[in-house]
């Protein structure tokens, strides 16, 4: 199998003066939407209302004549919260205020988020790893590591699972550590085609290091096509309660409170629409034709944690942790979970798998590692993590 290697820039090494102030302007315009009224997050973000039909997938020639839908057609998307909550999960700027009926809130995209990206054509943009970037005479490798669990080689319309939230250490700007669920169907030659979300804690992208609720999309493996959040046209957002890319309002402690919440990716069998939920929101969707591949179905679904890190493969590994940075036998209160792992068959009825039916990718145990389970109250969940450099994982 022949994988490619992407040759540039080291992304992050950008200065304001290797971009024209008028690309800028002009990329700032076509991301950032006329706005109806602008919420002040106390985070430092400005959450933009923009009416329903200025959102950017309208940008997409393919929406031309697209008329949003507003809820699933079909009746069988299910709540199913996993347990009783005493807390409720919002992102913070909702403490300041709410978007009005037929607006959306879109996270505003500021000219240091495009510097600091080290791309204007790129930005909001994952590389097709693995990547080589070339600095200063030396060559740096993007790498990436993951803990995750899946079921491979079926025909799936979805996923549903409880995440657990939690702020890791994220050593340096252009690295990453997130848990996300994935839906995927092709494979990295001919095309793969995912739909995904969680939550990250990306600076590179945000300008912090909070953990903030994100969607991704690729429809070729990750080269031309997608994005995250709604940095390029593609997902169509109906909720103006939910802001993809923004923070949310808390995060587990360590042998503190637990805070988690219900994702779910599902396809609406009467339309094709692949439907994005957070808890009881439904935020909106993936035409099908962005993704062909998963027209029909999803062959793969996947739950789990994955850092990125970069290395000239001289050095040591990253100090970035994954989930609570804890080891999964640390189990609960100090170690990240996921629980109620659910993928949705071909009739959308939820089926929990075993742990015996799921299968396993753990890049590096001795820096991150995971452990699967069953109970009556968390259904099949595993923990996760780790805290990357160690005596184990020099």
């Amino acid at each position: 199998m022949v994988i490619p290697i992407v040759v540039g820039t080291f992304p992050g090494k950008s200065k304001p003066s290797d971009f024209h102030e008028q690309e800028i302007e002009l990329r700032l315009k076509q991301l950032n939407k006329p706005a109806i009224k602008s919420i002040h997050s106390p985070d430092g973000d400005i959450i933009d209302c923009v009416w329903i039909y200025d959102q950017p997938a309208f940008d997409h020639p393919l929406f031309k004549n697209h008329t949003i839908q507003r809820r699933p057609r079909s009746n069988s998307i299910r709540d199913k919260t996993g347990g009783n909550k005493t807390y409720i999960i919002h992102q913070l700027w909702r403490t300041k205020g709410e978007c009005p009926e037929n607006t959306i809130p879109i996270r505003r995209t500021t000219r240091d988020d495009l510097i600091r990206s080290g791309s204007i054509k790129k930005y909001g943009r994952k590389s097709p790893p693995p990547t080589i970037y070339h600095t200063e005479g030396a060559q740096t490798e993007e790498v990436h590591e993951h803990t995750c669990v899946y079921v491979d080689y079926g025909q799936f319309h979805g996923s549903k699972s409880r995440i657990s939230i939690w702020k890791p250490n994220v050593l340096r700007t252009r690295e990453f550590s997130l848990a996300q669920t994935w839906v995927v169907n092709g494979d990295w030659d001919t095309g793969l085609n995912t739909l995904e979300s969680g939550w990250q804690i990306l600076h590179a992208l945000y300008g912090d290091k909070n953990p903030r609720l994100f969607a991704y999309w690729t429809g070729d493996t990750y080269r031309e096509t997608g994005c995250y959040n709604l940095d390029c046209p593609g997902f169509v957002q109906v909720s103006r309660h939910i802001s993809l890319g923004a923070a949310l309002n808390t995060f587990s402690t360590y042998n503190g409170e637990q805070y988690d919440f219900l994702l779910t990716i599902e396809k609406d069998q009467k339309t094709g629409l692949w439907w994005l939920k957070f808890e009881t929101y439904l935020i909106g969707y993936w035409p099908s034709f962005i993704v062909p591949k998963l027209a029909a179905s999803a062959r793969k679904i996947a739950w789990g944690g994955e850092i990125v890190y970069y290395t000239s493969g001289r050095g040591t590994h990253t100090l970035t942790q994954m989930g609570s940075g804890h080891f999964a036998e640390k189990g609960f209160r100090k170690a990240a979970y996921f629980n109620s792992l659910e993928y949705i068959d071909t009739s959308n009825y939820p089926i929990t798998p075993s742990p015996q039916n799921l299968e396993a990718t753990v890049t590096r145990p001795e820096c991150y590692n995971l452990q699967v389970g069953s109970s009556q109250r968390w259904g099949t969940y595993f923990f996760y993590g780790g805290p990357g450099r160690n005596p184990h994982c020099p």
